[in-house]
C-alpha cells in the first residue's frame, strides 16, 4: 500500500470511531510505518514493549525517534518480574526456553493492550519470513481486534528508499552489522544476508509470537 492508501484506510477506521494503536520495536525498518503514522495522526498510540533485555541503544533510539516524529509513545513492561523468570539453577528463560521467554515478555503484555483497541496497525512485511508471507492486509486478532498490515507488500528496497527520501536516521547498531534487532541475548549480527537468521541463532525459531500467537 502507498501512503495515500494507508492514509485513506486509517481515516476510514477513524470515521467509524474505531480505536487504533500501533506497536514498534524501533528497528530501522520499523521507522517507515512510524513516520507514515506521524504524517497522518500523531495522536495514534505507539506501544513499545520493554522486555528488560533490550540493547541500551534501542532505548535511546526510541527516545530520539519519539521526539523527532513527535510520537505518542506508550511504554509497557512484562507483568512477570525478572526474579520469577529463572529456573532452579538461576538461569533466565531465554537460555533454555526462548519461546516461553518471548511469550512472557512480549506476547502477554501486548495481549493486554489488544483488549483496549479495535485496530492494531502492524508493520509486518511479506518478505521477512515464511509466516509473514502468508498474512493478509487485514486479519483478525484476539479480543475482537483487527490487525491492519499496511506495509505487507513493501520490499526491503522500498523501505530503504523511503528512509533515504525522508532523511530518516538508522538504528545505531546497523553500522555494526545488526539488521534485525530484538533482545540482546537472542540477537546476533546479520548472517549470510538473512536478517531474520540473526535472531535466535541456532534454534528452530524465527518469530517471537506477536505475529503467530496474536493472530487468527
Amino acid at each position: 500500500m502507498k501512503f495515500e492508501e494507508i492514509k485513506t484506510q486509517i481515516e476510514e477506521y477513524q470515521a467509524h470511531d474505531l480505536r487504533l494503536f500501533s506497536s514498534s520495536s524501533f528497528q530501522t525498518h520499523s521507522l517507515v510505518l512510524l513516520h507514515i503514522i506521524s504524517r497522518i495522526d500523531k495522536e495514534i498510540p505507539i506501544y513499545f514493549i520493554n522486555t528488560g533485555f533490550l540493547f541500551p541503544e534501542t532505548i535511546q533510539f526510541r527516545d530520539e525517534i519519539g521526539e523527532l516524529f513527535d510520537l505518542n509513545i506508550i511504554n509497557i513492561n512484562p507483568e512477570t518480574p525478572k526474579s520469577s523468570q529463572k529456573n532452579s539453577v538461576e538461569k533466565f528463560l531465554f537460555t533454555e526456553n526462548p519461546t516461553r521467554c518471548c511469550h512472557v515478555n512480549k506476547v502477554v503484555p501486548l495481549d493486554s493492550v489488544l483488549t483496549k483497541y479495535d485496530v492494531w496497525i502492524n508493520g509486518v512485511r511479506a518478505d521477512q519470513s515464511a509466516v509473514r508471507k502468508q498474512m493478509k492486509p487485514e486479519q483478525k486478532a484476539p479480543h475482537n481486534t483487527l490487525r491492519f498490515h499496511p506495509m505487507l507488500d513493501w520490499s526491503k528496497q522500498d523501505i530503504f528508499k523511503y528512509l533515504k527520501e525522508h532523511n530518516i536516521p538508522h538504528h545505531p547498531l546497523d553500522k555494526e552489522g545488526y539488521s534485525s534487532i530484538g533482545c540482546e541475548p537472542c540477537t546476533r549480527k546479520m548472517i549470510l544476508g538473512d536478517e531474520r537468521a540473526s535472531r535466535w541463532f541456532g534454534m528452530n525459531k524465527t518469530e517471537c509470537g506477536l505475529n503467530t500467537d496474536l493472530v487468527k
